[in-house]
């Protein structure tokens, strides 16, 4: 598969704006295609790619949707009861297995898994403290995941599971460092907190003096922190968004959310699994809150935001804007497809 990841990583060096941002494109490079999800009232920041036909988003107002047959349509399969929700992560396993985080203060923030589809749901997970602030959820694989809480008594909270998420249990705080004062996590597009292998995760922070990420080579029970060149020092400012090729290399994006406020160094890159980062020597022109490295390759990643689509070819050290379309989150599964999602219902998948 190596050989299919760099040649797709060099079309995706020629990527150019879909059918919905521009009028003609030409269709002999790899463009967004919008998928109708007839939902555009809906913001999609939760995106699981299973494959090529098989993807799952999760928004706002308790949504959760389905394609199983490459966008062409799409199945409301939401959990009953969840129109309070603001669904912001979403871990499917297959067309039929995912678990989904809802974030807010409280009980607001609850954890859902379906084993048949979204046909039907279990909560598997509710928040009974009200200090907890629930953002991003993870999987190592098909049974131990974690999900992550903004600081309680002064450190990120973490929560476990060794069971696909239909239990989860409050890891230990000993070996997680003192949070900043302010910091905190972003829950933009469900990948402030990502795994690479069977046990290194990394969680993004902003919010405080310094934007940081935390590394765990332990599934969560002890953490090490280093900053990051990302500019933060104010609540809208910070890591949005991590991914990792690999347990060594890894990219961060971000900046700052509002819209009237410029992000200058919106991106940065770790060669040693998160113990040191740098700034992207040319990195995208503005927020985003969403990444994702192309499979099987080290050097072709997307970055969106709600300004655009940047794809860097050298390991997230220059980065070139190829769309003008709104996304909030990007995913590639395994057979090279990539979808991204966000705002007014909008689903794409990455077309030839």
């Amino acid at each position: 598969m190596v050989a299919a990841g760099v040649a797709c990583g060099a079309a995706l060096a020629a990527l150019t704006i879909g059918p919905a941002e521009a009028g003609t494109p030409d269709h002999r490079t790899p463009h967004w295609e919008l998928k109708d999800s007839g939902t555009p009232e809906v913001r999609y920041r939760g995106l699981s790619a299973v494959d090529r036909r098989t993807a799952w988003v999760a928004g706002t107002g308790g949504t959760v949707l389905r394609t199983t047959d490459g966008g062409a349509s799409w199945r409301n399969v939401s959990p009953p009861g969840a129109t309070d929700l603001q669904f912001r992560d979403i871990e499917a396993f297959d067309a039929r297995r995912a678990v989904v985080l809802a974030i807010g203060e409280g009980e607001a923030s609850r954890v859902y898994r379906t084993d048949d589809g979204g046909a039907t749901w279990t909560e598997s997970f509710r928040n009974t403290d009200a200090r907890a602030f629930y953002d991003c959820l993870a999987f190592f694989d098909r049974r131990h995941g974690l999900a992550m809480s903004d600081p309680v008594d002064g450190k990120f909270r973490i929560l476990s599971t060794a069971d696909g998420g239909r239990t989860w249990r409050v890891l230990p705080a000993a070996g997680m460092p003192a949070a900043l004062d302010g910091e905190a996590g972003f829950a933009a597009s469900g990948q402030c907190l990502v795994t690479s292998g069977p046990k290194d995760v990394w969680l993004a922070t902003g919010g405080a003096a310094h934007a940081r990420v935390l590394h765990s080579a332990d599934r969560g029970l002890t953490w090490n922190a280093a900053d990051t060149p990302i500019p933060a020092g104010d609540p809208a400012r910070g890591v949005f968004a991590l991914a990792f090729h690999d347990r060594t290399h890894g990219i961060a994006v971000g900046g700052d959310y509002r819209p009237d406020q410029p992000s200058p160094q919106a991106a940065a890159v770790t060669p040693d699994g998160g113990r040191t980062w740098r700034s992207a020597v040319t990195p995208p022109p503005a927020y985003r809150s969403g990444a994702a490295w192309l499979p099987h390759s080290g050097t072709t990643a997307l970055a969106v935001g709600p300004t655009g689509t940047d794809v860097t070819t050298d390991g997230g050290r220059t980065w070139r804007t190829v769309d003008t379309g709104s996304y909030d989150t990007v995913d590639c599964a395994p057979d090279l497809s990539c979808w991204a999602a966000g705002e007014q219902g909008r689903v794409a998948r990455l077309e030839n």
